[in-house]
Order: structure tokens, then C-alpha cells, then sequence
């Protein structure tokens, strides 16, 4: 990461996917996402815009075999990015929380930027599928960004039923809370926001 510009550009090539992406912090929402599975390029997407992030993914997998790897993997890789980007996380808010509305889908997240995975995962649906994209793969996103970006992250359906809807505002809902944990408030005068003095 170069001083003064969070951003960062991770490639992560196994025997499963190969993943190329960048991501800038400080960005307008623009996105070039391709990984294969067209109903995930749909979330990156809206992900991006609502996180105010600039994001590149090109990711190549198994899909023949499965989506899993593909979307696991591309949440494990952009938290390792996200995380590289923040650097020593100086002067950033940390914490955020939002309550997104979906049509009759009603989601809540909450995130800390604490340098702790964690991943609580509350959703149930009657219906998980969205043509052939199974939203179960929503929770092996979710669990590999806040495993690789050290991230506590809340994540709970309050009530909804159409799967297209339920991922979308899970995902809504993650952005814009994240867009809060990532801003930087000028109130905390660049230091970390932490008792501790780091969150590394």
C-alpha cells in the first residue's frame, strides 16, 4: 500500500480459482467484476456502489464443479485486500451498523473493524435458490472476507422471503455498514480507534 492511499491489489491463484483484485477505499463505487456466476457479479456490483469502494475482481474457478470455491474465494481474497488497504487503520470510525430494507425483506449488520474474525450468521429461508446460484454460498462469502479482513461481522435476516431479495440486502446492508467502519473521522485526529493504540 503507498502512504496516503488505501488501496491494494491482491492475485491468489490455487488449484481451485484464480482471483485477480483490486480495491481503493477512498473511491466513487465504480466496479469490473467477473467471476463466472453471473448472479454474484450482481452483488459485487451493488456491493461496491453502496460501499463507496472502487473494485476490480477477475476470478476464474471450478465453477463446472460448483460455485463454492469461486465465491468463497473471492470473499477471502477481497478481505486480505480491504485489510492491506486500511493499513495500521489510523483515524478510521470502526465500527458500523445498518438496517436495509428489500422490498418484504428486512436485513441488520453490524461490523468491527476489531482485528477479530468473527462471523455470526442468523438467515433462514423456505427458498434458497435464485436460478441456479444456491444463497447458502452467501454465508461462505461473508465468512472468508471476515476470516482474511480479522472483521466481527453480524449478519441477520430479520424477516424476508424471495432469495434474490434476502442476498441482496444481506449484502446492501454489509456495504453500507462497512462504508461507515471504513470512513475516516476527522474527530479522531489519526489515531486508532482503540484503548489498546493498535488494531493490527
Amino acid at each position: 500500500m503507498t502512504a496516503g492511499v488505501r488501496q491494494a491489489t491482491i492475485r491468489r491463484n490455487t488449484a481451485e480459482t484464480q482471483i485477480d483484485l483490486t480495491v481503493n477505499l477512498d473511491g466513487t463505487g465504480a466496479s469490473e467484476i467477473d467471476t463466472g456466476v453471473p448472479f454474484f457479479d450482481h452483488m459485487l456490483t451493488l456491493l461496491a456502489r453502496h460501499t463507496l469502494l472502487d473494485l476490480t475482481v477477475k476470478a476464474r474457478g471450478d465453477t463446472a464443479v460448483d460455485y463454492h470455491h469461486t465465491v468463497e474465494d473471492v470473499g477471502i481474497v477481497l478481505g486480505a485486500a480491504i485489510k492491506e488497504a486500511l493499513g495500521d487503520k489510523a483515524g478510521i470510525r470502526r465500527y458500523g451498523f445498518f438496517l436495509l430494507p428489500m422490498d418484504e425483506t428486512l436485513a441488520r449488520c453490524a461490523v468491527d473493524l476489531s482485528n477479530r474474525a468473527m462471523l455470526v450468521y442468523q438467515v433462514e429461508v423456505t427458498n434458497y435458490m435464485v436460478r441456479d446460484f444456491n444463497i447458502c454460498l452467501v454465508r461462505e462469502f461473508f465468512q472468508g472476507l471476515a476470516n482474511s479482513l480479522a472483521a466481527n461481522v453480524h449478519l441477520k435476516l430479520e424477516y424476508g422471503e424471495e432469495p434474490h431479495h434476502v442476498a441482496e440486502a444481506l449484502f446492501k446492508a454489509f456495504a453500507r455498514s462497512l462504508r461507515v467502519a471504513l470512513e475516516v473521522d476527522p474527530r479522531q485526529g489519526g489515531r486508532v480507534p482503540s484503548t489498546k493504540g493498535t488494531l493490527a
